[in-house]
């Protein structure tokens, strides 16, 4: 039997006696980690994409002079169904030159998305579940953190499908550079729980494939309707430099 957690909060970075958290990252290399970025094949990091640098995964673009919807992902080796992930996210330095204006300071982790080796060369976004992360300008304008959005797929809210592509969560508007701690509470298709700094912020469920916000994918890999119980988690490049680190799973499959 799956253990069915209620919507209460988390103690991040905290184990119960027991708990196996499994690491995903060593904090030296991306051993595990397979990039897929839009107009490559999957496990061509273009201009080191990707990197470790002090200890945490690193966006960087460094080697870029202009973004050219090089949309990237780095994709975990393993696929799971029931867990939780937990991680700390940062933003830093300026967006690369031709980036959206909406992906200013905007990343996330995806998760039940498809294998990097299944998505064509030209693929943007994998067919998956996000949990997005957003910063805040300094103009004290609401950007809330850790929406949910829906690449390829569709959800459940309250009881009824969302209609919007990306669904706020209420959570805060962080600004600034500091590491900003989540939790993700997955169990199959059935529900989802994002957490921010251990608090609960926004839940959904009934997760399957479907609906738009992907572009270039093989038909064979989006059938509409059907339901989304697992896949892979991919950490996610956008145009803005961000940083990724203590990134841990419970697999709560093998808990029970």
């Amino acid at each position: 039997m799956i253990r069915v957690l209620a919507l209460l909060p988390l103690l991040a970075g905290c184990a119960e006696p027991g708990e196996k958290w499994i690491p995903l990252f060593d904090g030296e290399s991306l051993d595990g980690w397979t990039p897929k970025i839009s107009g490559y094949p999957a496990g061509e990091n273009f201009a080191d994409t990707f990197r470790v640098e002090d200890g945490a995964i690193t966006v960087a673009y460094d080697g870029y002079e202009s973004f050219d919807a090089r949309y990237g992902h780095l994709f975990f080796e393993t696929p799971y169904t029931h867990y939780r992930l937990r991680l700390e996210y940062r933003f830093v330095g300026e967006q690369v030159p031709g980036g959206e204006g909406w992906a200013w300071r905007n990343s996330g982790v995806m998760f039940h998305a498809q294998a990097p080796e299944s998505m064509p060369d030209e693929q943007d976004f994998p067919i998956s579940i996000e949990f997005q992360f957003l910063g805040g300008q300094e103009d004290g304008e609401p950007r809330s953190t850790a929406a949910i959005c829906s690449p390829g797929t569709e959800v459940d809210i309250g009881g009824a499908r969302a209609a919007d592509h990306c669904v706020p969560a209420a959570a805060p508007t962080i600004v600034g550079d500091d590491w900003v701690r989540i939790e993700l509470l997955v169990e199959g298709a059935d529900r989802a729980v994002h957490y921010v700094e251990g608090e609960p912020v926004i839940e959904y469920g009934n997760l399957s494939v479907g609906g738009g916000f992907v572009n270039g994918y093989n038909p064979a890999m989006k059938a509409d309707g059907e339901s989304l119980s697992g896949g892979r988690i991919a950490l996610q490049s956008e145009s803005h430099p961000v940083q990724f680190r203590r990134i841990e799973l419970l697999d709560l499959q093998s808990e029970n």
